[in-house]
């Protein structure tokens, strides 16, 4: 069936995004290079900070910054602190492809974290499609085949914080402010990585520290372009664009950093990602999944150093999933 004008803006939008992502990813790669990962994170929160504070400053709802939900907020915080510094960790320390390769994993695990936190019923169709997109991790993993670094480990946990985080956000998004939800991952970023960075601190001259200029605007100029995207096209168009990172990874590691991409990288990330938009469409039909996690995990893996895209979406009343029966 012909995509209708709005989809194809909305797929368009998308892919630039994650074109823009994905070059986003590669300084922060060629950062790691020189530096670690908490003192790229604190420079990136630290720029951060600006678009924060102009959120604030425009958030009219009233009330405190107090969480509605603070073990549920505590838990997500430290999801996405983990989630960031290990994506950092892993990008400087795993060929691109591999890197992305793991971190599609996360919507099988939001499929799985959402049974006992949301209450969500998975059926047949969803469990096998989780169980195969598993199995096309072990595939880049190849334990026992391949020797396991931190990178790989640093990667799977960056999966888990973020499939953690995102179902939290399900849980508690609604009745939380947008400015909490915001606020508290990049204030403990902050503090924690200030703690870190004098025992691993290196100086940075200017021009890296214009690289991590970049690294903050890219991820803002490509959430500009997602929340183009939502407000286009609804997000079973829009979602599945995500994997188009997989061939940027490719064509940046294979011109910028001589990597190669063997074949059980390629398998595996083909059954991951056959597996994730397998379970997008089914979360789309409206009857299958009460909550829709994956389907309105709206943003990329969240690093604590941005603002996000869903929070943004819903302080500007745009409903992403609308098309849906219901909008669930």
């Amino acid at each position: 069936m012909a995509l209708s004008p709005s989809n194809m803006r909305g797929a368009a939008y998308a892919l630039t995004a994650f074109a823009i992502f994905s070059t986003h990813d590669v300084v922060v790669k060629s950062l790691g290079a020189s530096y670690g990962a908490v003192q790229i994170m604190f420079f990136s929160v630290l720029f951060g900070f600006p678009l924060l504070t102009m959120m604030l400053m425009q958030d009219p709802t009233r009330g405190n910054l107090r969480p509605v939900h603070p073990w549920w907020m505590a838990l997500r915080t430290v999801a996405v602190v983990i989630t960031g510094l290990c994506a950092f960790y892993a990008f400087g320390h795993l060929p691109l492809a591999q890197a992305y390769a793991i971190f599609f994993a996360s919507p099988l695990l939001i499929t799985l974290l959402s049974i006992p936190i949301l209450g969500e019923k998975v059926g047949l169709h969803r469990g096998a499609a989780v169980v195969a997109g598993l199995v096309g991790v072990l595939i880049v993993l190849r334990p026992g085949d391949e020797p396991l670094t931190l990178g790989h480990g640093a990667a799977v946990l960056s999966a888990v914080g973020n499939a953690v985080n995102a179902v939290i956000m399900r849980k508690i998004g609604q009745e939380e402010r947008t400015v909490v939800l915001l606020i508290y991952p990049m204030i403990v970023n902050f503090v924690l990585m200030a703690i870190l960075l004098p025992f691993i601190y290196i100086p940075m001259p200017i021009e890296d520290l214009g690289k991590v200029g970049i690294v903050a605007a890219f991820g803002f100029i490509a959430m500009n372009f997602l929340i183009f995207a939502y407000r286009n096209g609804e997000a079973v168009i829009v979602a599945p664009m995500q994997y188009s990172q997989i061939i940027w990874a490719t064509i940046f590691g294979i011109m910028l950093f001589n990597e190669t991409v063997d074949v059980p990288t390629m398998i595996g990330a083909t059954v991951i990602i056959m597996s994730g938009i397998y379970i997008l469409m089914r979360e789309s039909t409206g009857d299958t999944s009460e909550n829709t996690p994956v389907l309105r995990t709206r943003s990329r893996f969240e690093t604590g150093t941005s603002l996000r895209v869903g929070t943004i979406l819903r302080r500007r009343g745009i409903h992403p999933t609308r098309h849906m029966e219901n909008d669930k």
